[in-house]
């Protein structure tokens, strides 16, 4: 296949993927509305970004927050670390593993391969 067949066919699992954790995730927010013996356990989650170019990390940080119980808050300035608010989490490690092996490995086969690096800031601190 060719390398736009590829990025094509990688763009068609993520859009599956994330329509499967859409509906899991819409399941698990309303249980957690109507549920009245369950403690919710909010954070904000630092989670580090492996992605090389400005659209994978607004792509991933659109699914993040398209997902229910779940909103992107914001990415560093060194586009380093995009910071996460979760409805209930039982760890921030879980929490980094779902969203780097759900979205992130997906939206990076999808990412070009070509000469469109993130732009770092001057003077940003690694």
């Amino acid at each position: 296949m060719t390398d736009p067949a590829k990025r094509l066919w990688a763009f068609a699992i993520l859009c599956g993927v994330f329509l499967v954790e859409l509906v899991k995730a819409s399941v698990d927010v309303a249980i957690a509305v109507f549920s009245d013996k369950q403690r919710l356990r909010p954070a904000i989650v630092a989670v580090p970004l492996d992605l090389k170019t400005d659209m994978g990390i607004a792509t991933l940080a659109n699914l993040v927050s398209l997902t229910p119980g779940t909103t992107s808050l914001h990415v560093s300035e060194d586009r380093r670390t995009l910071y996460v608010h979760v409805l209930d989490r039982d760890s921030d490690e879980d929490v980094i593993d779902a969203i780097k092996t759900t979205f992130e490995t997906r939206v990076r086969a999808v990412e070009p391969a070509g000469p469109h690096p993130v732009r770092r800031k001057e003077g940003a601190v690694a």
